[in-house]
């Protein structure tokens, strides 16, 4: 579980971040899942985009990922949503 100080640090890094994957008229398919958590290995802060045609809203899109992959919701704006997920092996990102 985050702690509001290491979620605005969080939000603060995602800010930079390129939106990686889209969530679209297809869903929340397996194939987004493993993507989703091998990204989450590799980098451990990813953001990702619901587009209109999906039959999701954005919190929708993250919670369900965020079950199905073990990462937690950063944050929600708009049609976009930040997860994070620590890699107990190599770490990338300290929060202290």
């Amino acid at each position: 579980m985050l702690t509001s100080k290491q979620r605005a640090v969080l939000r603060g890094m995602a800010n930079n971040l390129e939106t990686i994957f889209q969530v679209g008229k297809g869903g929340i398919s397996d194939t987004l899942v493993a993507q989703t958590a091998d990204a989450l290995r590799a980098r451990e802060l990813i953001k990702l985009r619901v587009l209109e045609n999906s039959g999701y809203t954005a919190r929708e899109a993250a919670e369900a990922l965020a079950e199905q992959t073990g990462a937690e919701v950063v944050q929600v704006i708009g049609s976009r949503f930040v997860l994070y997920r620590r890699n107990p092996k190599k770490p990338v990102i300290e929060l202290k």
